[in-house]
């Protein structure tokens, strides 16, 4: 008799935490074929767009060796659909590609647990993929539609925008940070933020909502401060940044202020929205955030571009203009080659 803990095939793999999961949201999901052929099928239609990411994350690079398993699993797929969101799409399905030291079942039983709780939430059903032995890599591809034309990009800045962000940033560094021995936290203090580092909410209906009223957006997964350059770089334009009004948690405020800027400003893992829009949007979009019930906070404002690469200043409440040295601390984005 197999024991709980005994290697499965990759077959079996498959079908026992997978296709069976996959296969009961098929029947309600716009997904033609699923999981058992060489492709995936789609239903689309000419006045759709199809919106597509990939994230991969890596033990020991992008999550603790011997992570729980079932938060794993939501994660995984909680920082793809942040990228949906970040473009507006509604989450339509995903591939898993799994690189496994083992095929332990009892790991898989909560990975798979974790993973289709955040699919079922969203609707995104589990439509194919692969698996091999090697160090653990989970490697996700993701699905989702929008209106023709009406997907939010990178690229869409003007000069005297302003620049939003929602929720409240730096908590999932912070968590590491205390989880790494580095800060010191209470227990129930680390308890009340641990979430914003496993369980990331993807904002998909802020980015719904937001179709027509951002001129631009990303997820922050890097980090703010770098993470906006991308938006900055593309859509030529240069921004300015009150670092004192970037949202913070009750607890990251009770760090010293140097702590709460540099977690806030590029700690990354926040998995929030960065978006930008014209003025003339600022009492509809906090119509979203009533909606929404969800802090959409205003950090800044984009300007002119002066030269040939991005830049940001970051000013103080009182209007001081931080220093190159200071203002370079805040922008070390992460690098997932460094």
């Amino acid at each position: 008799m197999q024991s709980p803990s005994d290697p499965i095939s990759e077959f079996e793999l498959i079908q026992r935490f997978f296709k069976t999961g996959a296969d009961a949201m098929n029947s309600k999901s716009r997904i033609g074929l699923g999981i058992g052929d060489d492709c995936a099928l789609i239903h689309s239609s000419s006045n759709e767009e199809i919106a597509i990411t990939s994230d991969m994350l890596v033990e020991g690079r992008h999550f603790f060796v011997n992570a729980n398993p079932e938060l794993l699993g939501r994660k995984a797929l909680a920082v793809n659909l942040s990228d949906l969101a970040a473009m507006g799409a509604t989450p339509l399905g995903f591939t898993l590609a799994l690189a496994l030291p083992r095929a332990d079942p009892v790991w898989l039983e909560a990975f798979s647990k974790g993973l289709f709780s955040l699919a079922k939430q969203f609707s995104c059903t589990l439509i194919g993929g692969d698996t091999t032995a090697g160090p653990l890599t989970i490697s996700i591809t993701a699905f989702g539609t929008l209106p023709k034309g009406e997907a939010i990009r990178r690229s869409g800045a003007k000069p005297g925008d302003d620049i939003w962000v929602s929720g409240e940033l730096g908590d999932a560094r912070l968590a590491l940070a205390a989880l790494r021995h580095e800060i010191k936290l209470t227990e129930l203090e680390l308890k009340q933020i641990e979430h914003r580092m496993h369980q990331p909410i993807p904002r998909l209906e802020l980015g719904i909502q937001l179709r027509g009223v951002a001129t631009a957006a990303l997820d922050i997964s890097d980090g703010l401060l770098g993470d906006l350059k991308h938006i900055l770089n593309q859509s030529n334009v240069d921004a300015q940044i009150w670092i004192d009004q970037l949202p913070k948690s009750a607890i990251l405020l009770k760090q010293d202020s140097s702590i709460q800027n540099q977690f806030a400003a590029c700690g990354g893992d926040d998995y929030e929205i960065c978006f930008t829009a014209n003025k003339d949007q600022r009492s509809a979009i906090e119509q979203i955030s009533k909606t929404l019930n969800l802090s959409l906070t205003r950090i800044g404002q984009t300007t002119a571009m002066k030269n040939d690469a991005a830049n940001i200043e970051i000013l103080t409440s009182d209007g001081k203009l931080l220093s190159k040295d200071e203002s370079k601390a805040l922008m070390k984005s992460f690098d997932h080659f460094k």
